[in-house]
Parts: C-alpha cells; structure tokens; sequence
C-alpha cells in the first residue's frame, strides 16, 4: 500500500492487487495512510497452489479491476 500510494500521490495510477485473506489489512492500511479511495482489486486466495492456467484465470478476472483502478 504504501508504494502504491507514494505512485498515487505522485500522479501515477497504480492497482493494489490482494487476495482475500489480505483484503482487510489493505483497507486498514489505506485508511491509516489516507488514501481512502484507493480500492484494492480483490482476487481468491491462495495463489501459490494454483498452476499456470489458474493463475491465468484469476489474473482475467482482476483485469477489470486493474484497469478501473487506472482510469479513476
């Protein structure tokens, strides 16, 4: 969060990707820091067990996410 936020705050969209178990230490984190709208793009956890095509898959779906997060 907080290169993320650094990136923000210098004019550079940026998407913080984090599975679900780390979803509420990143909103705490951006509450803390003060960057209340940057939204965490949120994608199943775990990752390191899934093969290469299933890291593929969640990577699809968080592409919305990632590019909402670039256009705000």
């Amino acid at each position: 969060m907080h290169d993320a936020i650094r990136l923000e705050n210098a004019g550079i969209p940026t998407a913080v990707i984090v599975t679900t178990v780390f979803e509420h230490e990143a909103r705490v984190q951006r509450e803390a820091l003060g960057m209340t709208a940057l939204e965490p793009v949120v994608v199943a956890h775990p990752l390191s067990t899934l093969s290469e095509a299933e890291l593929d898959e969640r990577a699809r779906a968080a592409l919305a996410g990632v590019l909402r997060a670039w256009r705000a």
